[in-house]
């Protein structure tokens, strides 16, 4: 009786350890990117670039991309949430390779940026200049900005926090589609779009 006990509890134990592996398993095809030297996450779409805005919104415009700056930190883990758990979803993941030109900003990073009215900070004070305090934060640029203000004035979306996949496919087709031209708030289009399986 004792020995059926055991059994039972061992394999009880077996498909509980078994169950809590399987979300694991089901994203071996794609793993989660390594990390940096900064502490953060470095996915293949990233592009690697000197931090000009002016440039990079040119760079993404060439390739006929839509500029989106993320900022980041070290040990964030709503970030990390959203490498393992969002930025993996085959379409979300295809759009950010795809349709985005993709620039890292680390929140607390001391590598030099140059705005669009050409003032050059460390990420550190730029992200106070633009008043990022969330991570992750992802800010969509428009396909052309004026030799003036700030990437804050100019953005067409702020997004900070961390979000669920549905949110997260919407806010990046909204603004592949325009939507921030139209009169139909970003919430209002999440309401008719969201599919509950997402």
């Amino acid at each position: 009786m004792l020995a059926n006990r055991r059994q039972l509890l061992t394999g009880l134990a077996a498909t509980s350890l078994a169950a809590s592996a399987l979300p694991r398993l089901a994203r071996a095809d794609q793993p989660v990117p390594p990390l940096g030297e900064d502490g953060l996450h470095k996915p293949d779409w990233l592009h690697e670039t000197f931090r000009d805005m002016t440039d990079d919104l040119e760079e993404a415009r060439a390739s006929g991309k839509r500029m989106l700056i993320m900022v980041e930190q070290r040990g964030c883990i709503y970030c990390t949430r959203m490498h393992e758990q969002v930025f993996i979803d085959d379409e979300i993941s295809r759009m950010l390779r795809e349709d985005y030109f993709v620039v890292q900003m680390n929140l607390f990073g001391n590598v030099s940026v140059t705005d669009f009215d050409g003032v050059e900070m460390d990420e550190r004070d730029m992200m106070v200049r633009w008043g990022v305090v969330f991570t992750p934060t992802l800010i969509f640029m428009p396909e052309e900005v004026p030799d003036s203000g700030t990437v804050r004035d100019n953005a067409v979306m702020i997004m900070p926090g961390a979000f669920e996949r549905g949110t997260t496919r919407l806010m990046l087709r909204w603004v592949l589609e325009r939507g921030y031209e139209g009169d139909e708030h970003f919430q209002h289009y999440v309401a008719r779009n969201l599919n509950p399986n997402n």
